[in-house]
Formats: C-alpha cells, sequence, structure tokens
C-alpha cells in the first residue's frame, strides 16, 4: 500500500504541477509602447513582425520585437498559438536566415518584466508576456486565446 500512495501522490504532484503551468501561460497578450500609434494588431501582422517579415509596425514606427528568454514557458506557448509552430522549428527559421544574412530573430530579454520595462522606453517595441503582467505604461494590442 505504501508504494501504490507514493506512486498517486507523485502522479497528483505532476497533474498539479502541470495543470498550474499550463494555467500559468493561459493567458498570452502582445505589448506595444502606447505612443507607438498601433492601438491592436491582427496575428497576422504579429507573425510577420515576430517573423521578419514585417520591419514596421502598422503605425510605420520601426519594430523591436522582444522574445523572452528560450526556456521561458510563454516563449514556447507563443510560438505554438500564433504559428502552430515547436520552439525548435522557429530556432532552424531563425538560423537560415542568420546563415543569408538577411535577418535577425528578436531581441531577448529575461522574462515578463524585463519585456514590459523594454516596450515602456522604447516606442517601436513589441512583446508577449502573460496577461497579469500588463500595466499602465503598455498597451495590449492582441489576445491570444487558445
Amino acid at each position: 500500500m505504501n508504494a501504490i500512495h507514493r506512486r498517486c501522490c507523485a502522479l497528483l504532484t505532476l497533474v498539479a504541477v502541470f495543470g498550474c503551468t499550463v494555467a500559468a501561460a493561459a493567458d498570452l497578450v502582445v505589448i506595444v509602447n502606447p505612443g507607438s500609434g498601433v492601438r491592436s494588431m491582427t496575428r497576422d501582422e504579429v507573425a510577420k513582425v515576430f517573423m521578419a517579415r514585417y520591419r514596421q509596425l502598422p503605425s510605420g514606427t520601426t519594430a523591436l520585437p522582444m522574445d523572452l528568454g528560450p526556456d521561458s514557458l510563454e516563449r514556447k506557448d507563443f510560438y505554438m498559438r500564433l504559428l502552430g509552430k515547436q520552439l525548435p522549428d522557429i530556432n532552424a527559421y531563425w538560423a537560415r536566415l542568420l546563415f543569408s544574412g538577411r535577418a535577425s530573430p528578436p531581441h531577448q530579454v529575461a522574462n515578463s518584466a524585463a519585456a514590459v520595462d523594454a516596450v515602456a522606453e522604447n516606442k517601436g517595441a513589441i512583446a508577449y508576456i502573460d496577461k497579469r503582467q500588463v500595466d499602465t505604461r503598455v498597451r495590449v494590442v492582441l489576445e491570444l486565446d487558445d
């Protein structure tokens, strides 16, 4: 009985951790600086900015996309929701573009708080964060639903 009890506890712990992890990344939003002149963006526009197909925001301001760190759950969730792609696919895309010299990947920031700070300080910055991290210094232009 003791071994079964330990296994059940371990399984319940994994389910609880996995469930909390999914819930933590469930409300992703794309943010810009309020001075950028952008009020909203489509999924397609955001995808093109983050994949270096558009170099400007819809207002004409030069875009400065910000990625969260490579181990960030939000990053993984962002690209899956936006493009339906896993991070290895995104990394391969950037490796090809870097090799050809055509473009550079988005600038990386450590976490959502750093992304909010960077967007608040740069007129052309655009980033994705957990909705709970939004403050008055930034504007939400797209909500990414499941």
